[in-house]
C-alpha cells in the first residue's frame, strides 16, 4: 500500500502545530523491532496522536476514529469523546465548538498518517488496511483505552485490536510483536517498553487477553517507576481530578 500523499497545505499546518505543541522526547526507540510491529500507548487525550504524528518515525501510521473524518459525524463524536464530562453549564459552548472544529478535524485526520477505525461491521476494512500497512513495512500506533476506569495511569483496554496479529499471521505466516509506550506530557517524554510476540498456536481469546493485559501492566509499570508527575488521563476531565503516577490506589473520578 502506497503512503499518503501529503499536500503542501498540510505540511505547513503540521510544522506550525509541531512548533506550538513543543519539543518532546521518545525514550527507548531502539526497543522497536526492526521488522514491523504494533505500538500500543495511553491516549492522554490529544497528546497520544500528536506524539505519534510528530515524534515517532515517519513509517508509523496511527489508528484514528473514522467519525473524526466526516463532516456529519465529527460534531457528535467530538462532543461525546472530548467534552461531555465537562460541567453541564459549559455544554452549549462545547457543542458549538464541536461544529466549528469539524472542517479542521477532517483536514488533519484525512491528511495525517492515519488509518480510519470503524466500530461496526466495517471494522474489517480497518483490519485489512492495517495488515496491508504492516506488510508494506510500516508500524502501527494504537490507543485501545475505552471509557472504563482501571487505575491511576490507564483506563481499561478494548482487547479486540490484538486480532490484527491473527489476521496478519494468516496473510504472511509471520508473528507480530506488540510494543508498549507510556506517554507523559508533563515530563515532555514518552517511554518505549519491551515487546511481546503474538503466539498463533494459542487460543485466540486467551492470546487476546494475555497480550492486552501485558501491555496495560507494562505501561502502568513504566509510569509508576518514573519520578512523580501528573498523569494526563484518557478522558477530558477537569485538571483538578488528574492523578499522580504515585497515586497507586486511586482511579480517575
Amino acid at each position: 500500500m502506497e503512503p499518503k500523499k501529503v499536500t503542501f497545505g498540510f505540511k505547513t499546518a503540521r510544522r506550525l502545530l509541531k512548533f506550538f505543541y513543543g519539543k518532546k522526547e521518545i525514550i527507548g526507540l531502539d526497543k522497536i523491532p526492526e521488522n514491523n510491529c504494533i505500538i500500543v500507548g495511553n491516549h492522554t487525550q490529544m497528546n497520544g496522536p500528536l506524539v505519534g504524528e510528530f515524534y515517532l518515525p515517519e513509517n508509523c501510521y496511527i489508528w484514528a476514529a473514522a467519525d473524526m473524518m466526516k463532516m456529519k459525524t465529527v460534531p457528535s463524536y467530538a462532543f461525546r469523546d472530548f467534552w461531555s464530562q465537562k460541567p453541564k453549564w459549559t455544554h452549549p459552548f462545547y457543542k458549538l465548538l464541536s461544529y466549528i472544529i469539524a472542517p479542521l478535524s477532517i483536514f488533519v485526520f484525512c491528511n495525517a498518517r492515519t488509518i480510519a477505525v470503524y466500530r461496526d461491521k466495517r471494522v474489517m476494512s480497518t483490519f485489512r488496511e492495517t495488515v496491508a500497512m504492516l506488510k508494506g513495512g510500516r508500524n502501527i500506533l494504537i490507543f485501545p483505552e475505552r471509557d472504563e476506569k482501571h487505575n491511576n495511569i490507564l483506563y481499561k483496554f478494548d482487547e479486540n485490536f490484538v486480532d490484527v496479529a491473527r489476521l496478519y499471521y494468516k496473510k504472511t505466516g509471520e508473528k507480530l510483536k506488540f510494543v508498549p509506550m507510556y506517554i507523559a506530557p508533563y515530563l515532555k517524554k514518552s517511554y518505549i517498553g519491551e515487546a511481546i510476540e503474538y503466539n498463533p498456536e494459542n487460543d485466540p481469546a486467551d492470546e487476546r487477553s494475555k497480550i492486552a493485559a501485558y501491555l496495560s501492566d507494562e505501561i502502568t509499570k513504566i509510569a509508576r517507576e518514573l519520578p512523580e508527575h501528573t498523569v494526563v488521563p484518557y478522558r477530558n476531565i477537569g485538571r483538578k481530578n488528574y492523578l499522580k503516577n504515585t497515586d497507586v490506589n486511586e482511579v480517575p473520578r
